[in-house]
């Protein structure tokens, strides 16, 4: 590979990077995560599925020693929760903080997080937004009813954030395709 050639590959944004990161790769995770969004709709998302769900976090959890929470909720309804070892009570706060904002913008947690970042900004600069009960950071997302649009959401904590995030889209495509839905 030449020199040119490797100075024009694209390093991934990392959202816990500074804003010196170029733009392109900053468009190149909000689309991809779109992406994500598109292709993981369900027909159904059943209580039973939120278990199911959750069991298969937790045996991705399980097999790779994570310290995580799981939390899968309809709006003012639990539907699983459970913490491995290593997870701690601010586990706890990060779930519910990530889950609000992946309901309240109906939208990935890590996406809300990234779009604010467009021209330099930060999801905290919204004077709507309350980081005492809401974080736009990655592990949150909307669990998709095709033709209906969310109804839940599956959340993560425990890791940084793009891992989270990376963690739930692995259960969620692993389940997805386990599934049928």
């Amino acid at each position: 590979m030449s020199n040119d050639a490797a100075s024009t590959v694209l390093r991934p944004f990392d959202p816990d990077g500074g804003n010196d990161q170029p733009a392109e790769a900053l468009e190149a995770m909000i689309a991809k995560i779109e992406g994500e969004v598109a292709d993981l709709q369900f027909t159904r998302f059943t209580n039973d599925d939120a278990v199911a769900l959750g069991q298969l976090l937790v045996q991705l959890g399980v097999g790779r020693n994570l310290p995580i929470a799981i939390g899968i909720s309809k709006p003012n309804h639990i539907l699983f929760r459970a913490a491995l070892d290593g997870a701690t009570p601010d586990n706890d706060f990060w779930l519910e903080a990530k889950s609000r904002v992946a309901a309240r913008y109906l939208s990935p947690s890590l996406l809300i997080g990234l779009q604010a970042r467009r021209n330099g900004g930060r999801y905290e600069d919204n004077p709507m937004a309350d980081p005492s009960t809401h974080a736009a950071h990655g592990g949150s997302f909307p669990l998709y009813i095709r033709g209906v649009g969310p109804v839940a959401t599956v959340t993560v904590s425990g890791l940084p954030q793009l891992e989270d995030h990376r963690l739930v889209v692995e259960a969620l495509r692993t389940f997805h395709a386990a599934e049928g839905l």
